[in-house]
């Protein structure tokens, strides 16, 4: 079974090529994952325009995230290494097309992983900018299971196909809430019901794939404005049929994640 939803190692150097501005990347076929397993854009989605999610942030290693404040990006805990000190991280934000002239990008200098992470479950980080940026909408994440169901959106980078090349141009697509008891079914029992959320469709067809790992998934809340609510973690494959995404549920950690701001600033 596929775990994460990430790509590492050979693909990091590619990725940053096409960041930087160099021509379209065409990318192996898949990636190991930290764990040694082949990991999983967003499959069947559609171009999102400029300026539509201002919080979703492209990182240096082949993720996704979100701004959570003018100096941190949350993301998954799978595509970062051990809390402490870290420059190597570029976070590209403010473009939907990765080689504009207008993207921001900024270096890490710190990175906080979920205490206990151990590839099961608490599958969220924080990484720290050395600037802030202060010109793009951040992304609220849900305190509360409120907003835990109905419909969500997902973005991201990632492949557009199962073992599909990275893309240039974010995509966006939604996909509806499955029930634990469903989604644990389809996996056979793997899924931590309590730390995760899953969504898709039953037949298939739009998910998110390789690359999209760390990226937010998240929905309109009661006064219409978006906010979090899970964050790219696993899956069997990409939109296969009856294994849909499952997501970091972010109610679950929003204490940890809140705490953890505060304590590297905010």
């Amino acid at each position: 079974m596929v775990r994460w939803r990430t790509l590492t190692g050979l693909l990091t150097a590619a990725l940053a090529a096409v960041t930087a501005g160099s021509l379209t990347l065409t990318a192996p076929a898949a990636a190991s994952a930290p764990d040694g397993t082949i990991t999983p854009n967003v499959v069947g989605g559609t171009p999102a325009a400029q300026g539509e999610f201002p919080f979703m942030v492209r990182l240096s290693m082949g993720c996704g995230g979100a701004l959570y404040s003018p100096r941190l990006v949350l993301t998954a805990a799978h595509c970062v290494g051990a809390t402490g000190t870290n420059t190597s991280i570029t976070a590209t934000l403010g473009a939907v097309d990765l080689q504009s002239s207008s993207r921001i990008t900024v270096r890490s200098n710190y990175v906080y992983r979920a205490p206990g992470y151990n590839g099961a479950g608490k599958d969220w980080a924080l990484i720290r900018l050395a600037t802030p940026v202060t010109n793009l909408a951040t992304l609220p994440i849900a305190t509360t299971t409120a907003y835990d169901s109905g419909t969500f959106t997902v973005a991201g980078w990632g492949a557009a196909r199962e073992g599909g090349a990275q893309q240039r141009y974010l995509l966006k697509a939604n996909v509806p809430f499955v029930s634990d008891s469903v989604c644990n079914s389809n996996y056979g029992g793997d899924l931590i019901a309590a730390e995760e959320i899953c969504a898709g469709y039953a037949g298939g067809g739009t998910d998110t794939c390789q690359g999209d790992s760390g990226g937010p998934m998240f929905r309109r809340d009661a006064n219409n404005a978006w906010i979090q609510v899970g964050i790219v973690s696993w899956g069997n494959g990409c939109a296969r049929p009856n294994y849909p995404g499952v997501y970091t549920q972010v109610s679950y950690f929003a204490p940890a994640i809140a705490s953890a701001a505060a304590s590297l600033g905010g």
